[in-house]
């Protein structure tokens, strides 16, 4: 073997010295125990990749190896609790969703691989095997280091110690679970651009997330406020197309163009299977009873947990997510205490008015009588003289109010024959126009809409066609005061060139035109492009403005100028002719100064309703500056782009820990 062949062969550290002389024993050579850390495989079309468990886990497991565990069939929790170890089996296996089982090793020694250079752990034998001969033979020559009996041909680089193979090793995640969010996915089974599955994608959304908090709740995780939000996947695709549907759609599917074919089947077919009222139920029936099972799974794994939890949908997910909502039924309990509260309320804002109609008529000394009588609005206009009289009120204040009362009747009375009708939820009208308000359950597929075992705090919509399907269904306006049954909270986040999403606030305030939120960027400023776009825009008016007001002095310095003496006829004429020259510059003129979209919407709140709490409901990202460029190449992206989107997944953490009374380290500019 020749000189770089057997340094190529040797392992890296200590034991194996590179000279060919034996180095005399000193307390440099003495033999250290190599620290173990535990990898699990993963495979991917074929092809292994040995991943190292988190520092956190990799402890855990260690610490249980040592204590004999491994002798009987201990179970260790590993990545958040999501995945159990069997550590006599060596095996680990997802809990919440259906995996392959990944091989465990208890890890020591490291060789390169031919093909991508990465360094692959030596089975748990072999690198015993290994680490003795380090032990017993520390003065070792570097002979001694060539390829293994079982490994003759090629040398390889081997390496002791994880610590000397430049693995990415994280620290692991909080223990400390705050807050459950449940993720459904959209059409087919894959979910982004690199065609990953749903439980793939929300691993970066998690992985995301945990970054997010680092950066933007520092404050809080140092002082032990928070720990962290667990996001787990629901499938529901694999269920309904178990049914046998696809052998069905196989045996009437033309042969041509077959991959187009087989897409369009595993994927778009799965919004006309919504539709259909047998696969809708499938549908329904898969999602609700995915998300009560995880939930109680989750509760049986961690008793302690306290927090709420909330739902997320991408695509046609976000919609089957709408529609279970719009069909969940309010316990008896919580619809008495909501009912006794709405009376509360009402009773509350009828005083309210009372005192406000009292103040109009310059009357408000007479306040706490009316409140003492526990007057509202509908009470006054039932009162006669009578009963003013027996209050107490004297006679010139009791006119002005019977007076009041009467003028409110009669207009109430002639507007009545005018009065644009609105239906109750749930009713019909033949004519659109005369029906401002339809039930948003109008038009949806009849089924049997299972009931959830909670209350969801949130519900997050990313890339949403809810909007386009109420439309289609019928429903032209939502009513400002509905709200979902049993979630109050409700986003609709999309991509500016999703080809997908659709707005739900114009439903809402059809005669108000306004734009969507702008998510702030998680850096806390506008992108570069967007700002640039924004400056010359500003400039463009700013100039505007500026040769406006120019010519506007000009105009005036012209039209003042002295007119010389003449007759009245001549005066009358110039009259006529000099606002036909004004009205070419009035048009400009009088017009109102342009200002940015932004500065409009902070300028005046625009109310949205209570479907989410009388906040704003859509909320839309900046696109990349690569993305501005041409819009169409970038639609495709545009609906994928969401899991791993920093901006989506900061307001999601935002709104969460705002309802817990945890707000960001430095509020983001431009934030509601």
């Amino acid at each position: 073997m020749s000189a770089p062949e057997q340094q190529q062969a040797q392992p890296s550290g200590p034991p194996a010295a590179a000279s060919s002389e034996a180095p005399e024993p000193d307390a440099a050579n003495k033999y250290e125990a190599v620290v173990p850390h535990w990898f699990y495989c993963k495979v991917t079309d074929s092809r292994e990749r040995w991943i190292p468990f988190s520092t956190q886990d990799s402890e855990r497991l260690e610490e249980a190896h040592v204590s004999g565990k491994d002798k009987a069939d201990v179970v260790v929790a590993t990545s958040g609790g999501r995945y159990d170890v069997h550590l006599q089996k060596r095996q680990r296996v997802a809990v919440y969703w259906e995996e392959e089982v990944s091989e465990v090793r208890r890890c020591t020694w490291f060789y390169k691989g031919d093909k991508d250079n990465k360094y692959i752990p030596y089975s748990e034998t072999f690198s015993e095997q290994l680490e003795l001969m380090v032990h017993y033979h520390p003065v070792a020559t570097s002979d001694d280091w060539g390829s293994a009996p079982m490994e003759q041909g090629r040398p390889r680089t081997v390496k002791r110690g994880v610590e000397n193979i430049a693995a990415e090793i994280p620290n692991g995640e909080p223990l400390q679970i705050d807050h459950l969010v449940f993720v459904v996915h959209g059409i087919g089974p894959a979910c982004d651009i690199r065609f990953r599955s749903i439980v793939q994608c929300v691993n970066d959304f998690r992985n995301v997330s945990l970054n997010m908090l680092q950066a933007h709740f520092k404050k809080a995780q140092e002082q032990q406020q928070i720990g962290r939000v667990e996001f787990l996947p629901v499938n529901w695709h694999s269920s309904l197309h178990s049914t046998g549907v696809d052998v069905d759609l196989e045996r009437i599917t033309l042969p041509s163009i077959n991959r187009l074919r087989h897409f369009i089947n595993d994927t778009i077919l799965d919004v006309f299977f919504y539709n259909s009222s047998t696969y809708c139920q499938t549908i329904v029936d898969t999602v609700a009873s995915e998300m009560n099972r995880l939930y109680q799974l989750f509760l049986r794994r961690n008793p302690g947990f306290k927090g709420g939890v909330s739902i997320a949908g991408h695509s046609l997910g976000s919609l089957i997510l709408f529609d279970l909502l719009t069909n969940q039924k309010v316990a008896p309990e919580d619809d008495e205490r909501g009912t006794e509260g709405s009376r509360t309320t009402s009773s509350t804002r009828g005083a309210e008015q009372v005192k406000e109609i009292l103040k109009t008529l310059e009357l408000s000394e007479y306040s706490d009588v009316f409140e003492k009588e526990k007057m509202d609005r509908q009470a006054l206009f039932l009162c006669t003289e009578k009963n003013l009289k027996e209050m107490g009120i004297p006679l010139g204040p009791r006119m002005k109010i019977l007076h009041y009362i009467s003028s409110k009747r009669e207009t109430q009375d002639a507007a009545g024959h005018g009065v644009e009708s609105r239906a109750e939820p749930g009713s019909s009208a033949s004519d659109g126009r005369n029906c401002q308000y339809r039930d948003v359950a109008l038009g949806q597929v009849s089924a049997n809409y299972p009931q959830l075992l909670y209350k969801p705090t949130i519900f997050f919509a990313f890339g949403s066609p809810i909007g386009m399907f109420l439309t289609v269904r019928g429903v032209k306006r939502i009513n400002p005061n509905y709200s979902l049954p049993t979630c109050k909270g409700f986003f609709n986040i999309f991509h500016p060139f999703d080809p997908v999403a659709y707005r739900i606030e114009p439903m809402i305030v059809p005669d108000v035109e306004f734009e969507p939120m702008l998510l702030p960027h998680h850096k806390g400023r506008k992108r570069m492009h967007l700002e640039l776009k924004e400056g010359l825009t500003r400039m463009s008016v700013d100039l505007k403005n500026n040769l406006l007001g120019s010519l506007r002095v000009a105009w005036q310095s012209f039209t003042r100028a002295p007119l010389p003496a003449g007759s009245a006829a001549e005066t009358a004429a110039a009259v006529v002719v000099e606002p036909r020259l004004f009205l070419c510059f009035v048009p400009v003129e009088t017009k109102p100064e342009e200002t940015p979209e932004a500065a409009k919407e902070e300028a005046s709140p625009i109310n949205v309703g209570m479907l989410n709490g009388g906040h704003r409901i859509d909320y839309v990202l900046q696109e990349k500056p690569i993305e501005s460029f041409n819009e169409y190449l970038f639609a495709l992206q545009g609906h994928l782009c969401y899991w791993e989107s920093e901006d989506t997944v900061l307001l999601v953490l935002k709104e969460i820990y705002q309802t817990q009374g945890i707000t960001l380290d430095q509020p983001l500019p431009g934030s509601q």
